[in-house]
């Protein structure tokens, strides 16, 4: 189980780290060479220097292909050394992650009362699982849904009590696909790091979803020498900003920052919209700077970026909500500055346990590879990607609805039907398990009934293609026209 100690802090300028990122660099660049020949392709400065922020990518390698379902990674930073560092790191981190995930040994497969038994009052307790869909729900019933299915149990470090607990590791990967996974040059930094997405991720998902006023932080106020030349760099090209204050009362300060360029939106440069937690306010600022210069091509290059944390704007209309809160100072965001990282890793997982939330974190390290590497997790954070409907019946009910025999899974369907009285993503699931087993008609009539019972247009969405998907095998095609066209408008 993984140890967490005294970790002080060597460089600090643009991020804070154990090491610089010119030693990053040269030892990761030197261990993956060493140990994972293969891995790494190619790193490469991709920005065109307008900003004079510069960008970086690392290329996967053949070994890493073979594992990973990206082929590069985008990383950023205030210097060149950092953002090649930071490229460099998300490469290890994801291929360690799905390393991990791909050693079978690394787990054991039981139920949530087998796990009981092999560990007894070393379990996360059924109120976090329940907790991490915002669910409740009478324990007892909730543990009967938990033993449909086997789960890939692995001990995870809760950081702020230091014990070991064991968890269905499978559950939060479903909820939180790769969202929580770091790395760092030791395990302090990797862990902070990992913390520091989801939180960021949570508020993000919080105030999209509620369209929250926040506070509008003062550019003048930035007065960190790294972010007020960040600042000056979109100023000096005519880049507009908005600066929101997205903390949210959390332990740890989140910016987010607003950006476009009036002189090619739309045609060469796109909103950008994004957000940077980290230790402390200015630190979080210089993140979300340095993100939005990722997104952005330079606000020149016709990039179109992916959004993932934060919705994406297409009309400058859209950021006027951002606009409505109180001017603030950006000293008046939480702090837990400390020379040492892992200092402000315990204020922080204390902050979080004071407002009922726990911070676990799994050791992903690749054995061979030996860069600290963390798959983090917080039961009851948000992630805006995952459905607002969130239940266990849900979850378990996709997996039994694509991976459990299908005997059993009719089973534990009705089990959860039982316990949830028919609720909306019965039907649907019922629908799937009808196509595995080859009852088109079946699959049909249950996906037809799910388009009218769901909570919001995604789910009809879906269900309406599936409809569409079951006739089509049928070659009931005339009648495929309807679903399709309705899962068009829906979606």
């Amino acid at each position: 189980m993984i140890k967490l100690k005294s970790c002080p802090k060597v460089y600090t300028t643009d991020q804070d780290k154990a090491v610089s990122p010119e030693e990053t660099v040269a030892r990761v660049k030197g261990l993956l060479k060493e140990k994972c020949d293969g891995v790494l392709g190619c790193t490469r400065k991709i920005d065109t220097g307008r900003l004079g922020i510069p960008v970086f990518i690392s290329e996967c390698g053949p070994a890493a292909r073979d594992i990973m379902p990206t082929r590069k990674q985008m990383g950023k930073g205030a210097s060149v050394a950092q953002a090649e560092a930071s490229a460099l790191m998300e490469l290890v981190e994801r291929f360690s992650f799905f390393s991990f995930w791909s050693n079978a040994e690394n787990f054991t497969l039981a139920t949530y009362s087998e796990a009981e038994e092999l560990w007894p009052g070393k379990v996360i307790s059924i109120e976090k699982i329940l907790q991490s869909v915002g669910e409740k729900m009478d324990p007892a019933k909730a543990r009967v849904i938990l033993d449909l299915v086997r789960w890939h149990f692995h001990p995870a470090l809760n950081v702020f009590t230091g014990e070991a607990e064991y968890v269905p590791l499978d559950w939060f990967k479903i909820l939180n696909e790769f969202n929580g996974s770091s790395a760092g040059n030791t395990p302090e930094e990797s862990v902070l790091q990992g913390g520091s997405e989801l939180v960021e991720r949570h508020v993000c998902a919080v105030i999209d979803s509620d369209r929250l006023e926040v506070p509008c932080i003062d550019p003048a106020t930035c007065e960190d020498e790294v972010l007020a030349k960040l600042c000056k760099c979109f100023e000096e090209n005519g880049i507009k900003y908005i600066i929101s204050d997205f903390s949210l009362g959390m332990p740890l300060p989140t910016v987010a920052v607003t950006a476009w360029d009036p002189s090619t939106l739309p045609s060469m440069s796109e909103v950008v919209f994004t957000a940077g937690t980290s230790s402390c306010p200015s630190k979080a600022a210089i993140r979300a700077f340095t993100e939005v210069a990722q997104l952005a091509g330079d606000f020149e290059t016709g990039r179109v970026y992916e959004a993932s944390g934060l919705p994406k704007f297409t009309e400058l209309d859209q950021v006027e909500w951002l606009t409505k809160g109180k001017t603030a100072s950006i000293d008046d965001l939480p702090n837990v500055l400390d020379s040492d990282i892992y200092d402000e890793l315990i204020q922080f997982s204390k902050g979080l346990d004071d407002q009922g939330y726990t911070l676990y974190t799994v050791d992903t390290t690749h054995p061979d590879l030996g860069v600290s590497a963390n798959y983090n997790f917080v039961p009851g954070f948000r992630f805006r990607e995952r459905t607002p409907h969130a239940s266990l019946g849900l979850f378990v009910g996709r997996i039994l609805s694509e991976k459990v025999a299908l005997d059993i899974a009719g089973d534990g369907l009705d089990v959860i039907s039982d316990i949830y009285d028919d609720d909306y993503f019965i039907p649907f699931f019922e629908g799937m398990l009808a196509l595995r087993g080859g009852d088109t008609s079946r699959a049909a009539d249950m996906f037809k009934l799910a388009i009218e019972v769901q909570p919001a247009d995604e789910e009809k969405a879906l269900s309406a293609f599936y409809a569409a998907y079951a006739l089509s095998l049928e070659e009931r095609w005339p009648e495929t026209i309807p679903y399709l066209d309705r899962a068009i408008e829906l979606d």
